[in-house]
C-alpha cells in the first residue's frame, strides 16, 4: 500500500508540468497575476514554498477595500498594511523590475515611506505609485536618488515636495500625475537631472506656484501635457513653460492655455497633437497665445488639431507669420469645422505649401455656403495646387455646404490623388439620397483628372 503510494505522487509529479520549469519561468508566470495570489502558491509543494519571495513584479493595490465598501473596516485596512509588509519582510534579496503601490485607502506616512524605501533597495527598474493624500508628504530620498529607476510614475495629490539633491541617471519615463510644483527652481531641477529621459507625461498638475520653467531635456523623445483645470476654473495668469528639446518627436498638448506653452527649441518634432477645447471669455489672451504655440511648432511633420485651435488662427489675425508649416504635410482635424473656424483653416492651408493629406475627423456644421464668401473666392492655397493628395472627409450628412467646401477642394486640387467620403451614422432632414450625392460629386469638373472618389 505505501508502495503503492509511493508511486502515485511520483506519476504526480512526473504529470505535473508547470513545477517542472526553471526557476525564472515560474518567477515571471507569477509575475503576471495579483501578489496575493502569488504569495498564496507557497503552499502547493515544497517546490512552491519560496518562489513568490523572487517574483521581479510586486503589486500592491487596496482598489478592494473601497469598492465592496464605502467605509472599510479597521480590520481590513490592517489586514491590507500587514500583508504589505510580510510580503516585504519576507522578500529575498533578488532584484526588482516593477514595484507598484496603491493607496487611497490605507495611507500612512511612515508605513508608505517604509515601503517604498525597501523597494527601491532591491534594484528597481519601475516605481509606479498612486496616494491619496491629506496632508503633505514627502517620498524617500533613496527614490531620487536610485541609480537603476528607469520608470517613474507618481500619482499624488499633494506638493510635490523634492530633495536638495535629485539624481536619475538610468530614467527613460516619467509620468506625473495630479501632484501641485511649488516652484520655479525645484521643478526645473527635477527635470533636468533625468540625463536620458525619453518620455515625460505631466497629467493634471497644478502649476499655480510657477511663474516661468524651462524643460530642457537634450534626450526628450516625447512629451505630454494635460493641463485641463479643476471644477471649470479658468485664470490666464499662469506659468509660462518652455519647451527646449532638441530631440523631441512628439508633443500632445490638452488645455486652455492657461499656463502659457513656449516650444522654443523643438527641431525634430516629427507629430504633435493640440487640442484647446474651447475659447472663454479671456480669449485676448489665450488666442495670441494660441499664436505662438503654434508658431514653435513650425518644423512638424503630421499635426493633429481641434477647430478651437483653428479658429483661434482666424482671430490671431496678423499674429502669424507666413509660411509657418513648410515641413507638414499631414493635418488632421479632430472637430467640426464650423463657421468662424472656416476661414482659420484656409489660413492654415495657405501656411502649409507642402501637405499632402488632409483629414476631417467630424465634418462641418457650416451654413450654406456661395461664391461670395471670402474663404471661398481667395486664390486656392499652394498646397492645393502643387501636393495634396488625400483627403479624408468622415460624418458626411449631405448638406448643401458640405458639397459645396467638397466641390471645392475637387475642382482646385490640382494633384489629388484619393478622396474619402464616410457618410455619417445617423442623417435626418431633407438631404439629397445617397445616389444622388455621389453623382452630384462625381459629375463635378476636377483639377486632378486622377482622383479616385470613394464613398463609404
Amino acid at each position: 500500500m505505501c508502495c503503492k503510494n509511493k508511486n502515485q505522487k511520483l506519476s504526480e509529479l512526473k504529470s505535473d508540468k508547470i513545477s517542472g520549469l526553471p526557476d525564472c519561468v515560474l518567477q515571471y508566470i507569477l509575475s503576471l497575476i495579483p501578489t496575493k495570489d502569488a504569495v498564496a502558491t507557497c503552499i502547493l509543494s515544497k517546490r512552491w514554498k519560496f518562489l513568490w519571495t523572487s517574483v521581479p513584479i510586486i503589486d500592491f493595490d487596496d482598489a478592494a477595500l473601497y469598492t465592496n465598501s464605502d467605509s472599510p473596516y479597521p480590520i481590513e485596512v490592517t489586514s491590507f498594511m500587514n500583508f504589505v509588509e510580510r510580503v516585504l519582510l519576507l522578500r529575498d534579496s533578488s532584484s526588482l523590475k516593477k514595484f507598484r503601490l496603491s493607496c487611497r485607502v490605507c495611507f500612512s506616512a511612515s508605513r508608505v515611506h517604509a515601503w517604498v524605501s525597501a523597494a527601491v533597495m532591491h534594484d528597481i527598474e519601475e516605481l509606479d505609485l498612486c496616494f491619496f493624500v491629506e496632508k503633505p508628504f514627502m517620498l524617500p530620498l533613496c527614490v531620487f536618488q536610485s541609480k537603476s529607476l528607469t520608470v517613474l510614475k507618481l500619482q499624488m495629490n499633494c506638493d510635490l515636495q523634492l530633495p536638495n539633491c535629485i539624481s536619475f541617471p538610468s530614467l527613460k519615463t516619467m509620468d506625473l500625475c495630479l501632484v501641485t510644483f511649488l516652484d520655479d527652481k525645484s521643478t526645473e531641477k527635477l527635470f533636468s537631472n533625468c540625463p536620458v529621459l525619453q518620455e515625460l507625461s505631466i497629467l493634471d498638475c497644478e502649476w499655480v506656484n510657477l511663474m516661468n520653467v524651462t524643460i530642457s531635456i537634450p534626450t526628450l523623445k516625447s512629451l505630454t501635457i494635460d493641463d485641463l483645470p479643476y471644477y471649470g476654473t479658468f485664470d490666464v495668469n499662469g506659468c509660462q513653460i518652455k519647451i527646449d528639446a532638441e530631440n523631441l518627436t512628439h508633443l500632445s498638448y490638452i488645455g486652455y492655455l492657461c499656463n502659457e506653452l513656449i516650444p522654443c527649441h523643438v527641431p525634430s518634432l516629427v507629430k504633435a497633437h493640440i487640442h484647446i477645447p474651447n475659447l472663454f471669455r479671456d480669449q485676448k489672451e489665450v488666442v495670441p497665445r494660441t499664436a505662438k504655440l503654434l508658431r514653435g511648432l513650425q518644423h512638424v511633420h503630421s499635426l493633429r488639431m481641434s477647430t478651437r485651435t483653428i479658429k483661434s488662427l482666424f482671430l490671431a489675425g496678423n499674429l502669424l507669420e507666413v509660411p509657418l508649416f513648410q515641413r507638414l504635410t499631414c493635418l488632421e482635424l479632430t472637430m467640426k469645422i464650423e463657421n468662424l473656424s472656416i476661414a482659420g483653416l484656409m489660413n492654415l492651408l495657405h501656411c502649409s505649401p507642402n501637405l499632402e493629406s488632409l483629414h476631417f475627423f467630424e465634418g462641418l456644421q457650416l451654413c450654406v455656403c456661395s461664391d461670395d464668401d471670402a474663404w471661398y473666392i481667395k486664390p486656392a492655397p499652394r498646397c492645393l495646387v502643387s501636393c495634396l493628395k488625400k483627403v479624408r472627409f468622415q460624418n458626411f450628412r449631405g448638406c448643401d455646404s458640405e458639397i459645396c467646401f467638397l466641390k471645392y477642394f475637387l475642382e482646385n486640387a490640382l494633384v489629388l490623388e484619393k478622396m474619402y467620403i464616410y457618410s455619417a451614422k445617423n442623417t435626418k432632414g431633407s438631404q439629397k439620397s445617397q445616389k444622388e450625392l455621389k453623382t452630384l460629386l462625381k459629375s463635378t469638373d476636377r483639377g486632378s483628372k486622377n482622383c479616385m472618389l470613394s464613398f463609404i
